[in-house]
């Protein structure tokens, strides 16, 4: 009995032993799985603290980025208008060099045409003096005409008929002088006529109107003092004038 008691005493507080030991074991892996479990979640929550320092940080470098990004665009923006802006400047350039083109094309029609004009000028210039040029013509063909008259009727007027070894003169006679003062003032100084004549211009139309008359006066006196019979002191267009007037000449030959 003794050895069954004390067997059964040793298998008892084995027993007992074991079994603090098995639940002394089970708390102390108890404690382990909750300090590793605090473990774990203090990892967890560094992790996580960590985690949200890394979104956050995350977070504001994509702000950032964003903010960097919106930038961009506003600058891209700025620059596009920028390059429309240019774009346009550079028609309204093209449209002023268009412009300054026809401007110098204009300048070009503009003196091309003053110097038509030019030559035009130059032309009415020359066309006025050849106007001019012929209405002296004119004009002297018209004295021509009324000096060789002169002369016809100073051979008419003359009684020996203009004989002589020297061709007989014909000189204007001055309004206020006898021709025999006019003649004897020259080499030819012999007065035969004074005669007067008034001729009408144009073509005779008939046989019964005068286109002419002379007269005849005396060598010794001034005879009719009318300026307007003096040829020297006439003016250079006077014959050719409407109002038709007499001159007067004196019929001269060498003594």
């Amino acid at each position: 009995k003794a050895e069954f008691g004390k067997q059964w005493y040793q298998r008892r507080v084995r027993g007992s032993f074991n079994h603090y030991l098995r639940k002394d074991i089970k708390m102390k892996f108890v404690v382990i799985v909750a300090i590793a479990a605090m473990c774990l979640v203090q990892v967890d929550a560094r992790k996580k603290k960590k985690t949200a320092a890394a979104v956050a940080e995350l977070q504001e470098q994509v702000a950032s980025l964003l903010g960097e990004i919106s930038s961009l665009r506003d600058q891209v923006d700025s620059a596009n208008e920028a390059l429309a802006e240019v774009s346009s400047l550079k028609d309204q350039v093209d449209s002023a060099n268009e412009a300054l083109a026809e401007v110098s094309s204009l300048k070009d029609q503009v003196d091309s045409a003053n110097e038509a004009l030019a030559e035009v000028s130059s032309l009415r210039e020359q066309v006025a003096s050849a106007g001019e040029a012929v209405e002296a013509s004119k004009t002297d063909s018209a004295w021509q005409a009324l000096h060789m008259a002169a002369a016809a009727a100073c051979r008419g007027s003359t009684a020996s008929g203009g004989t002589g070894p020297w061709g007989n003169a014909v000189i204007p006679k001055e309004n206020t002088r006898s021709c025999d003062d006019i003649c004897g003032a020259t080499a030819h100084n012999v007065c035969d006529a004074d005669v007067s004549l008034i001729g009408y211009p144009g073509k005779a139309a008939d046989y019964t109107n005068p286109i002419g008359y002379f007269y005849n006066y005396g060598c010794g006196t001034p005879g009719n003092t009318d300026v307007n019979f003096d040829e020297v002191k006439a003016e250079e267009g006077r014959i050719r004038a409407e109002n038709v007037t007499y001159y007067r000449f004196c019929c001269c030959r060498m003594a």
